[in-house]
């Protein structure tokens, strides 16, 4: 499986959009500062993941969430429902 995700950063409270095979391990990166561009803004809490069968599926997907109208679904229809719930611990990693 492949992933697109949404973090939320604690610190800044901006939003990072990425995709990835390994979940947990890329998860693990951002906040060990591994990843260059979230370094400054740890730590991060996951808001919002899907699985896709393709790395061509899970990349078109960000791509579409980086975009004006797939910002506008994200915060509208996935962060916004996440945060609502109040996520603190509740959104899990899958096993890989």
């Amino acid at each position: 499986m492949y992933y697109t995700y949404i973090l939320r950063s604690s610190k800044s409270k901006i939003f990072y959009y990425g995709s990835t095979k390994d979940l947990k391990k890329r998860f693990s990166d951002h906040n060990n500062g591994l990843a260059k561009a979230t370094k400054p803004y740890r730590p991060w809490k996951l808001v919002f993941y899907s699985a896709f069968e393709t790395f061509k599926q899970a990349k078109d997907f960000e791509k579409y969430l980086k975009s004006g109208s797939g910002k506008a679904f994200a915060y509208k229809r996935l962060v916004n429902v996440a945060l609502a719930k109040d996520v603190k611990g509740r959104i899990s990693i899958p096993e890989s």
